[in-house]
């Protein structure tokens, strides 16, 4: 019988578990689970309203899928428990939440179920984006050197804005925190009862490097003398480098989930930092594109590159020895999904459901029909906020161009084309900063199932694109990372190089640019250029003038359930 790791990933809708069999990357088996209470951003499950731009979660969810979805692996897989060697998690990011001394969440505490500050923020949680914008300002200030590793503007969906939110609006609740931790840590916490704080989740969303550690205290005291001392009061300075252990699977861990006691476990990662090797990507140059339900831009190199606008660059952030550098996009399939549960007329249904397809499917068969400028329409992606290179969650989405012959497939092909564009300046801006960029490689769903997609991609950028083998790249990179934290002597490996040889990789399929298509994107482009730096360098501020008068109305989706 042959060894295996186990790799679960906590996305932002579900969780999934991965076995794949050590050697040669075979994937066994898979379970899913969606979460109970799903993304919170209307109301708490006992009906208290949430504001605009909140986004929570229900730690409490992610107990149950590691209940359910790890025996049904197992059992599905046809393998014992004691055949598997190592576990990885990987979960959102920064997905932060509040836990007492014993790692209690604290809405799980009596009376606290009620109090919106209790559950997890999630990473798309944009209501903090005005202490983002004051540390940034604080950071320029001070000219604090974190700032230039994290692309010079800081945002709301990481650590320290939400930690501040929560001192600033509740601090009762501020002061009953033990300690803030990231939900990979978190689960990590959970199965192995040390807390292993990451190297990935603590240098790409809370300032940490491993040269310097966290910012100053003096630079927190600036922000707010209450913070001062917040590393110390609410986190930890004890950080681990991804792709070692953090510690064994423990007895009452293995009653919950049905692993052995005393497999090893790997120190927790984002969802999106994990999937480099299991694309085969241990080497400088290559980019890995991770598209969800957000897009996440992944590049690995040698050398400190100062890139604005960009998430982080951290040292051992990915794998050792090299500096990972990201950049995003924070709405991608969260936009089609808008698009399709809010703007696609009865008719299209009813055609679909006669055919024996799905929304997305039809729009898309529609939408490759058509020639690149057809439609006559230009799109900013920025239906939940600039991630790169404004960095900047107060920006909201434009689509110009419409007219009453406007048809629904050529508003769904101008969003495809608007996420393309996003990507586009993600990579220009990456290269002209010293990152060069040798290929580009695509993974997650929308890579694996729709080639339409990703030739319009491979057209707007002029670049070739290949797809990951794994359609979990994600589950399968955790499982890399639980087979390394095993060791070789226990069936694993000792490194991740050889790892993602053996267990990662790419399909054989390729996109390749049309030339044709090519050259009309760059007119597109173009405009798409003129928009973006109009609406997002400082031309007109008329988003955020919206967004304030929305907030001001007295009715709306403030109390809507």
């Amino acid at each position: 019988m042959g060894k295996y790791a186990i790799g679960i990933d906590f996305g932002t809708l579900s969780a999934r578990a991965l076995i794949a069999e050590i050697g040669t990357g075979r994937e066994a088996a898979q379970a899913v689970m969606d979460y109970p209470h799903g993304v919170m951003d209307r109301a708490l499950p006992d009906g208290t309203p949430l504001p605009s731009d909140w986004a929570l979660q229900h730690p409490g969810d992610y107990l149950a899928c590691l209940e359910r979805i790890i025996p049904e692996a197992i059992g599905r897989a046809g393998i014992s428990a004691a055949d598997i060697v190592g576990v990885g998690i990987d979960a959102t990011t920064c997905t932060l939440i509040p836990v007492d001394r014993d790692g209690t969440p604290l809405y799980m505490l009596p009376g606290l179920e009620g109090e919106k500050h209790a559950y997890a923020k999630l990473w798309k949680h944009h209501a903090a984006q005005k202490y983002a914008d004051a540390m940034t300002e604080t950071a320029r200030e001070r000219d604090e050197a974190f700032l230039t590793r994290c692309g010079g503007r800081v945002s709301s969906e990481w650590l320290f804005p939400k930690v501040w939110q929560m001192l600033e609006e509740a601090p009762a609740l501020y002061a009953r925190t033990d300690r803030f931790i990231d939900a990979a840590d978190w689960i990590v916490l959970q199965l192995t009862g040390c807390e292993a704080r990451s190297s990935c989740l603590a240098g790409y969303k809370a300032f940490w490097n491993a040269r310097d550690g966290y910012p100053s205290d003096s630079f927190f005291a600036a922000l707010d003398p209450r913070l001062q001392h917040v590393v110390d009061e609410k986190l930890s300075r004890r950080v681990q480098p991804v792709c070692t252990r953090a510690g064994f699977v423990t007895e009452r861990a293995a009653r919950l989930t049905g692993l052995r006691a005393g497999t090893a476990v790997a120190v927790g990662t984002s969802d999106a930092h994990v999937a480099p090797p299991a694309a085969g990507i241990t080497e400088t140059g290559r980019m890995l594109m991770i598209m969800g339900t957000s897009t996440v831009h992944l590049v690995l190199d040698g050398a400190w590159h100062d890139a604005p606008g960009i998430c982080g660059a951290v040292k051992d952030g990915i794998v050792p020895g090299l500096i990972g550098y990201e950049a995003g996009q924070c709405c991608v399939g969260d936009h089609f999904d808008w698009f399709v549960k809010n703007g696609v007329p009865e008719a299209y249904a009813r055609e679909a459901a006669a055919r024996g397809l799905d929304l997305y499917a039809l729009l898309t068969e529609k939408a490759a029909r058509m020639a690149p400028g057809e439609s006559g329409l230009v799109a900013l992606d920025w239906w939940n906020g600039n991630r790169s290179v404004l960095v900047d969650a107060g920006l909201s989405g434009v689509l110009m161009g419409l007219t009453l012959a406007t048809r629904p497939e050529e508003i769904y092909r101008a969003l495809i084309e608007a996420t393309a564009f996003g990507t586009r300046v993600i990579v220009e801006n990456f290269e002209a900063h010293g990152l060069a960029l040798s290929d580009i490689v695509a993974c997650g769903g929308i890579a694996r199932k729709n080639a339409f997609f990703m030739q319009v991609y491979a057209d707007v950028l002029g670049r070739e694109i290949r797809v990951a083998k794994s359609a979990q790249t994600a589950a399968l990179g955790s499982a890399l990372m639980g087979a390394v934290a095993a060791g070789e002597a226990a069936g694993g490996y000792d490194g991740i190089g050889r790892a993602a040889a053996e267990m990662g990789g790419l399909l054989e399929a390729r996109y390749a640019p049309d030339p044709a298509a090519h050259a009309v994107y760059d007119r597109l482009y173009a405009e798409y250029l003129r928009l973006h730096d109009w609406f997002g360098r400082g031309g007109s501020d008329a988003m955020k003038r919206l967004k304030n008068i929305r907030e001001a109305a007295p009715s709306g989706r403030r109390g809507r359930k």
